[in-house]
């Protein structure tokens, strides 16, 4: 276990560093947390594509599919939690206001009985989490105490694997009548950060549990049925490595194409040429003239003159959607879908 906590505390101080390396944290903000919200989506079978989220992001989303709705809210809230930290510290409020932005609707802790979790091709019961809010909120004032290291006897125990186990405990607990996983998924990141072991929130821990899911589901229930323990919170270490650098490496790309994509401007369209612009079609790879004027770069219409100057030398492509252009940065957006 410690020798997994060494690697994992490696992995994600590098991760810490590359996303320093970035002067616009925009770019990370809006591209990592958004793969994160498809990925922690479709673990609920909740399935969309990197297209359509980036297609309807920070836009009237009326015309987007309901799966493209869910998953924009997840990254809505991992958001707004992480802007919830510089006033409050994670706790069950927290857990609340997370799962009500996800779900789009007043959640609250679970008060009805007979709740279940089942199989759903057998509908078997494969557990019943406790019921009652006033028990729930107990556990849940104990799963706070634990997450914050307040516990009797907790104090040194590393934060990986306090959030690792508390995953479990939150879970397990199962507050709400739905959008636990997710929230719980959230909630980790969150408290990467309050630990202050990221400066934001770009871990894309759910692409491990995508890719073992079986896996995931299994060390839960192993943790309930035997107290398996320790596969369970190696399952969770060896993801926060492989992610940590998995992300890292994406980072590092993404900082390369920036540079090679503002120098090309800069070559081929130097009268148009600064850095905003260039960092704009990273933070929007989807972008419209609107985000170019809300940028301060640029009035309407000399936004659109950009935008079509920036197609011809082939940095972005033009797209209609409905009576709407829209410019796609393509380099970018093949870079994002690679795995």
């Amino acid at each position: 276990m410690l020798k997994a906590c060494i690697l994992a505390r490696a992995a994600i101080a590098e991760l810490k560093a590359a996303g320093r390396l970035i002067p616009n944290q925009g770019v990370l903000i809006n591209t990592i947390p958004l793969l994160e919200a498809q990925a922690s989506s479709e673990i609920e079978n909740i399935v969309t594509t990197t297209d359509q989220m980036f297609l309807f992001d920070g836009v009237n989303d009326n015309d987007a599919d309901p799966a493209t709705k869910e998953a924009l809210r997840y990254r809505t809230a991992l958001w707004e939690g992480y802007q919830a930290l510089a006033a409050r510290p994670l706790s069950t409020n927290t857990a609340i206001q997370v799962c009500r932005v996800i779900k789009g609707v007043d959640m609250d802790i679970r008060r009805t009985p007979g709740t279940t979790l089942t199989n759903d091709r057998t509908g078997q019961v494969i557990y019943t989490p406790p019921e009652g809010e006033p028990l729930l909120r107990e556990k849940l004032a104990n799963w706070e105490r634990w997450m914050h290291g307040t516990l009797p006897g907790t104090e040194d125990i590393d934060p990986l694997v306090r959030m690792a186990a508390g995953h479990y405990q939150f879970e397990a607990i199962h507050p709400f009548s739905d959008g636990n996983g997710r929230t719980g998924r959230v909630i980790n990141l969150l408290f990467l950060v309050e630990q202050q072991l990221l400066d934001i929130p770009v871990l894309y821990l759910s692409r491990h549990i995508l890719r073992n899911r079986a896996a995931y589901y299994g060390g839960l229930q192993a943790v309930t049925e035997r107290g398996a323990w320790e596969p369970w919170l190696l399952y969770m270490l060896q993801g926060i490595t492989d992610t940590a650098r998995w992300t890292m490496g994406k980072i590092d790309g993404v900082r390369q194409l920036l540079e090679e994509t503002a120098e090309r401007i800069r070559r081929d369209a130097e009268p148009i040429y600064s850095r905003e612009l260039a960092e704009l079609v990273f933070v929007r790879p989807y972008c419209r003239i609107a985000h170019v004027v809300d940028a301060g770069l640029a009035k309407r219409q000399t936004a659109s003159a950009y935008l079509k100057q920036l197609a011809v030398i082939g940095v972005l492509q033009e797209h209609k959607v409905g009576r709407e252009k829209i410019f796609l940065n393509p380099a970018f957006l093949d870079f994002l879908k690679r795995d």
